[in-house]
């Protein structure tokens, strides 16, 4: 079977409607081809201190060519003040990849 890679990128956002609005900015510059929203509670250091979080987790899903925009991007959407963004190459079935292609700049 034939693959190819596609950009997974992980963030999160505490609050949902800051979430929703990135991921409807992504969609609409064609940065991204699919997004998913998750609640999720995190629990982290911060600051010498063990914090925890509800937080809006967002999976991005798009190709390689846009990985610096879609990081130059969410580092000026996101309101943590040191925004979670990880990020893997994946492979991917070929439909699957194609579409993704078509739905991105």
């Amino acid at each position: 079977m034939k693959m190819k890679k596609i950009l997974i990128i992980s963030t999160t956002e505490p609050k949902r409607s800051n979430a929703e609005k990135i991921s409807k900015f992504l969609i609409e510059k064609r940065l991204a081809a699919c997004i998913s929203l998750k609640e999720i509670s995190s629990t982290y250091f911060w600051k010498g201190n063990i914090e925890t979080s509800n937080e809006i987790e967002i999976t991005i899903k798009s190709t390689l060519k846009n990985k610096e925009a879609l990081i130059n991007t969410l580092k000026s959407k996101l309101s943590n003040e040191l925004p979670q963004i990880v990020l893997k190459e994946y492979d991917s079935e070929l439909d699957y990849f194609n579409w993704i292609k078509l739905n991105v700049n």
